[in-house]
């Protein structure tokens, strides 16, 4: 019989029932499958939105490898309006008490505060900024590898909202601690990493990209190594809380990561392969911390030890 272990996390602005929650982008605006009680997880993170409705990159938009998953979306969304109006709303009504981050896109630094004030006003728990997104050529990746300009968004959006706001960052950084100290000088409440890996898939008989936008961003169990490691700089550098994502396929995943330094997880590419890879994670992670001698999640936020003396 396993041991009972306390999973319940709480952040700034989210109380979490456990520390497990889809990425960005995965579940949309909460097309949720029915076959599982959602109020289960810690939390839902929507799909990022933007200024205004984007239809997205030319297909294919997404391709499905052997070790993980290439996309190049390139932020499909209603714009934030509707989301603020709509999605927003009916998410709440559905799931109460389900936190809520609401995801904030833009092209400009005006458009980060914008949408921010937009999407603020709907009340989710918390703010999500993507400034790391690789799929879009004005927009998250050219503010999210400038450490001055991660700090100056998020601090202006910090003078707009009354909100906790995390900042999701992008490994396709020479440093991941410069970007996230930046973060935390502009106000950040907390830190969600690692986005997803810049990369390239060639189809060998046309002998052109397979996805429509040429690149895309690697993400799946090929990255966790990656965003493993990045967790655990970051936790070393910062005082901010951290939500881990990059290759979450199991209860033991998730655990590599709270013992890195996250302090909740996040699941995405493995719902493209297992529609219930949150639920299999939340139902197994109690029993993978027993065994490691804890009765708290929390009691393991970053006590990894190094092999270095």
């Amino acid at each position: 019989m396993t041991a009972e272990v306390n999973l319940a996390v709480e952040l700034p602005g989210l109380k979490l029932k456990n520390p497990v929650m889809p990425a960005s982008g995965t579940f949309a605006f909460g097309d949720l499958p029915e076959n599982f009680n959602w109020d289960e997880m810690g939390a839902i993170v929507l799909k990022t939105a933007t200024r205004h409705a984007r239809t997205g990159n030319p297909q294919p938009q997404i391709s499905l490898l052997a070790d993980g998953v290439m996309n190049a979306v390139g932020l499909t969304n209603p714009g934030a309006e509707v989301v603020a109006s709509e999605k927003i709303p009916a998410l709440r009504e559905k799931h109460p008490n389900l936190p809520i981050l609401a995801s904030v896109g833009g092209e400009s630094v005006e458009d980060y505060v914008e949408v921010a004030e937009i999407l603020a006003a709907a009340k989710p728990d918390a703010l999500e900024l993507n400034l790391s997104c690789p799929n879009v050529s004005e927009g998250g990746m050219t503010f999210g590898i400038v450490p001055e300009m991660v700090e100056k968004i998020t601090r202006l959006v910090k003078e707009k909202v009354d909100l906790p706001v995390y900042v999701k960052l992008t490994p396709n950084v020479t440093s991941i601690v410069e970007i996230a100290q930046a973060a935390e000088r502009g106000g950040a409440d907390g830190l969600t990493l690692i986005n997803t890996l810049l990369g390239l898939h060639l189809d060998l008989k046309t002998r052109r990209p397979v996805l429509g936008n040429d690149f895309g961003g690697l993400s799946g169990q090929a990255v966790k190594p990656v965003a493993v490691r990045m967790v655990a700089q970051v936790r070393q550098a910062t005082s901010l809380p951290i939500i881990g994502v990059g290759g979450i396929n199991s209860p033991e995943d998730a655990a590599e990561f709270i013992l890195a330094g996250a302090s909740a997880v996040q699941i995405g590419s493995m719902a493209f392969h297992d529609k219930l890879a949150i639920k299999h994670v939340i139902d197994g992670l109690p029993a993978v911390l027993a065994d490691m001698g804890a009765s708290d999640v929390t009691s393991l936020v970053g006590q990894w030890q190094s092999n270095k003396q």
